[in-house]
């Protein structure tokens, strides 16, 4: 296992506290634009926290006002329309290896959206376990707007899982916002929160989650990703032995002491 409180990403910003990594996209004048840099230093990131023992949740916020507005168009767009084959394809594994990364890091991951959050920006939150936004988040999958197919990093796979099949084709097709009241009401948003409470909301969440049985909700995030491709009795099998595995941590028998106590369990992830 490793420390990561102390890393220093050079392309966003990063914190640790009680347990809660905190990670922000820094270039707000530009309303938080990805280049071929920060997509790959967020990728090698997330890969580490699969080995960290000082980070039990990952909060993304916004910075500035804004959430995140895609790959930048000079810094990423410009010079893609000049590469060959082997070297886009290499890109876009690149970017689409930054979501396998979210989905396995083993740590529940929190969207705080605000403002903008389009093209890959979009995606994160997509990517992220629960996403809380503000009433002027407006997200945008909007691919086909720059002559692309909507089918970018994942989008075709997992949108419709959150907001169903028939919403997920009219925002890849067309590109269009989707208002933070849609989101909500669709389930690709949680709850919206006023801007001025949003990173205390999501933050309070994380440590909500934190206090819990950590190596457990690392089994829950690793089930809800895996049980997509299974049938239902695999899916079942599948919780069966998770489950018999949680069943042997000193969690579960703290849990069982504190009720027999009329005790609050305190979870030590182990």
């Amino acid at each position: 296992m490793s420390s990561m409180a102390g890393l220093k990403p050079k392309h966003f910003l990063w914190e640790v506290e009680g347990r809660i990594a905190r990670v922000r996209l820094d270039r707000p004048e530009r309303k938080n634009p990805l280049t071929f840099a920060s997509y790959a230093e967020l990728r090698d990131t997330f890969r580490d926290l699969v080995y960290a023992d000082d980070v039990d949740a990952v909060v993304f916020l916004p910075n500035g006002g804004n959430f995140c507005s895609g790959g930048d168009v000079h810094d990423i767009i410009g010079p893609l329309v000049k590469m060959d084959m082997k070297e886009l394809l290499a890109f876009t594994r690149m970017t689409g290896d930054f979501v396998k990364a979210m989905l396995n890091c083993g740590k529940p991951i929190i969207a705080a959206v605000d403002g903008v959050a389009v093209g890959a920006g979009a995606i994160i939150a997509m990517s992220a376990d629960i996403r809380i936004a503000t009433p002027e988040a407006k997200t945008a999958f909007l691919f086909t707007r720059v002559g692309l197919a909507g089918c970018d990093m994942g989008a075709c796979a997992i949108l419709p899982r959150i907001i169903g099949q028939g919403r997920a084709a009219e925002l890849l097709y067309t590109g269009r916002t989707m208002t933070a009241a849609e989101g909500e009401r669709w389930g690709f948003y949680n709850r919206l929160v006023d801007a001025a409470v949003l990173e205390a909301d999501a933050l309070e969440m994380a440590a909500r989650i934190v206090s819990g049985p950590t190596f457990a909700h690392g089994i829950t995030k690793t089930q809800l990703n895996q049980e997509w491709s299974m049938g239902l009795d695999q899916a079942i099998e599948a919780e069966a032995q998770a489950q018999a595995i949680c069943m042997q941590t000193r969690d579960f028998e703290r849990a069982y002491k504190a009720f027999v106590a009329k005790e609050k369990p305190v979870f030590e992830g182990n």
